[in-house]
């Protein structure tokens, strides 16, 4: 017995040395205890109103900060903030934007050539014989034979040769007595200079053993043509735009020629020269200059840039779109010398060349300078501006 009291008083006593009493752990450590229960309690209150707290984020993030403004696309001024709850709707996808790769929808993009000649020859025949511009008054004729003076002052009168005849020491722009022989050498002068189209001429007459060898060109393929006209300039386009106007000539023809043109009239021969892949109207205007010896007024980079420049245009006139302006305005006469002289002067003078400044000195814009033009949108500007 007295060995069991003595037992427990060393539990007791070891008990007393290794754990305070009940009352010295809560006023020690009363955090303990209550962060456990309060934290439990804190979790389940949070797991109760965290779909609460979801709501209120997604529509605090949906609200515009101050320094954002949302624009609509019908008025294009600022919209009005959307409410506390209100959630902008989402964007749709635009229907453009996504790509199938179904043979249906790309062919239903793609435009095929016959697309393409039906579009042209539209918009050639809407402005055939009148002016995309009827209410531009410029140029008069008295305005053209002023033009035609000066430039002939400076740099000389052109008139038209009695006999066309194909050059041998350049590519030319229509100059040829063959239809085919002139369109070829027109659109080997496209979007270059004439030193670069003269030596990819000379290049495919060396390659192919002389002018106008057809059969040879299309036997070759257009690999072997890119590479003999690479010298002037796309020849990756030209090569397949020139084999092919001379497989469809083959095909419709029988023979490699157009010279039937030659009895065509002035809108039947642009009609079936525009209506080939890569021909637009200042190629097919050339060769009715040139080779046709009819009147036409063609329009390249430099007659287009003068005539701009003399107010003969509206500022935003296309160059198609200037060529049927101004193929309705210029008089018969004028057209041959106004076209090769108006090309001369801006490959000469330093202001009206392309990037020239107007210093006062050139008789063209001089003669024309106090001259006022109604842009497109009605408004007078001067011709220098």
């Amino acid at each position: 017995m007295a060995r069991a009291t003595r037992s427990s008083a060393r539990l007791a006593a070891a008990a007393s040395t290794t754990e305070p009493p009940n009352s010295l752990i809560s006023a020690a450590k009363p955090a303990r205890g209550i962060t456990k229960t309060a934290k439990h309690d804190v979790s389940e209150k949070e797991d109760a109103s965290r779909p609460e707290k979801r709501k209120r984020a997604a529509a605090k993030a949906s609200r515009p900060t101050p320094s954002k403004k949302i624009k609509t696309e019908e008025d294009g001024g600022d919209a009005p903030s959307p409410g506390f709850h209100d959630v902008p709707p989402l964007t749709p996808l635009k229907k453009e934007n996504i790509k199938s790769e179904s043979p249906d929808s790309k062919s239903k993009v793609a435009k095929s050539p016959a697309d393409l000649k039906s579009k042209k020859l539209k918009a050639y025949s809407q402005y055939a014989d009148k002016s995309p511009f009827p209410d531009f008054p410029h140029p008069t004729p008295d305005e053209c034979r002023l033009a035609h003076r000066i430039l002939a002052g400076l740099h000389g009168k052109r008139e038209r040769p009695a006999e066309v005849k194909a050059s041998s020491t350049r590519a030319g722009c229509g100059d040829s007595p063959s239809v085919l022989d002139a369109l070829v050498r027109t659109i080997l002068s496209q979007n270059t200079s004439d030193t670069n189209s003269t030596r990819a001429k000379r290049s495919m007459d060396a390659v192919y053993g002389g002018s106008d060898e057809w059969e040879r060109i299309v036997d070759g393929g257009v690999s072997k043509l890119q590479e003999a006209i690479k010298c002037g300039g796309l020849s990756q386009v030209k090569s397949k735009v020139i084999i092919g106007i001379l497989n469809q000539v083959r095909e419709k023809y029988g023979s490699y020629s157009l010279d039937h043109l030659f009895n065509a009239s002035n809108e039947d021969a642009m009609q079936e020269l525009i209506s080939f892949q890569g021909v637009g109207p200042k190629t097919a205007s050339c060769v009715l200059l040139f080779c046709l010896q009819r009147e036409s007024f063609a329009v390249d980079t430099h007659v287009w840039r003068i005539t701009g420049l003399m107010g003969w245009r509206p500022r935003s006139a296309s160059r198609d779109e200037t060529h049927a302006h101004l193929d309705v305005r210029i008089p018969d006469e004028d057209k041959y010398g106004l076209h090769i002289l108006l090309v001369k002067h801006g490959k000469v003078c330093a202001e009206c060349k392309a990037g020239g400044k107007s210093v006062g000195k050139c008789e063209l814009r001089k003669a024309f300078r106090q001259e006022k033009i109604k842009s497109e949108e009605g408004k007078p500007s001067k011709l220098d501006e």
